[in-house]
C-alpha cells in the first residue's frame, strides 16, 4: 500500500522522470564510489530495479570489485564476462533488472570513447551515469553525465538541465 502511494506521489510530483533513487540510497552509492576508488581510479557499480511504465525505480546497488576483484586493476572499470553471469543470477534472485549503471571519472563526467564504444548493458534505453572527480566532493545534479543508449553505438546525452527531468534523487525514489 505504501508502495503504491509512494508511486502515485511521484507520479505526480515528478511526471518526466524516467530513473529515480531515493536520497538515502544516492548517497550511500556516491560515498561508497568515492571510497572503492580512493580518489586514484575509476568506480563503478550496476543499479538494479524495477522498470514499469517507461520508469526505473532503483531498488539495490552492486559494485562492479564486488562482482570482479580485479574490474579496476587498469585504473578504469573494466568488468570480465564472468562478472556479468554473477550479476544476471542477483538480478534473477532478487526479481530485479539492471535499470543504470554508474561509474566515476577523473575531472569531468564526459563519456569516453571507451565508454561510447563499450556499454556495461547494450541494450535500448540503458542509462549510463558518470559521476565528476571519482566522485571526491559533493555532486551537484547538473555536473552529472547521463546518457541513455539508443544502439548502434549512439548515446542520447541527458546530461546538465535537461537531467533534472530525467532523473530524480529524492524522497519519492
Amino acid at each position: 500500500m505504501i508502495s503504491s502511494i509512494r508511486a502515485t506521489l511521484r507520479a505526480l510530483l515528478a511526471p518526466e522522470h524516467r530513473v529515480s533513487c531515493s536520497t538515502f540510497m544516492w548517497a550511500e552509492l556516491l560515498r561508497e564510489l568515492r571510497r572503492r576508488g580512493g580518489g586514484q581510479h575509476e568506480s563503478g557499480a550496476f543499479l538494479l530495479g524495477v522498470k514499469e511504465d517507461g520508469r526505473r525505480e532503483v531498488k539495490a546497488v552492486i559494485y562492479y570489485d564486488d562482482l570482479d576483484p580485479h574490474s579496476y586493476d587498469s585504473g578504469v572499470c573494466v568488468l570480465h564476462g564472468d562478472s556479468f553471469a554473477k550479476l544476471w543470477t542477483i538480478c534473477r534472485e532478487r526479481n530485479l533488472s539492471v535499470v543504470a549503471d554508474v561509474h566515476t571519472h577523473p575531472g569531468v563526467a564526459r563519456q569516453s570513447y571507451s565508454d561510447q564504444t563499450n556499454p556495461m548493458v547494450a541494450n535500448v534505453g540503458h542509462v549510463a551515469i558518470i559521476v565528476p572527480d571519482f566522485a571526491r566532493a559533493s555532486v551537484a545534479d547538473e555536473a552529472l553525465g547521463i546518457y541513455e543508449y539508443r544502439g548502434d553505438y549512439k548515446w542520447k546525452n541527458v546530461s546538465g538541465r535537461s537531467q533534472r527531468r530525467y532523473f530524480y534523487v529524492g524522497f519519492w525514489g
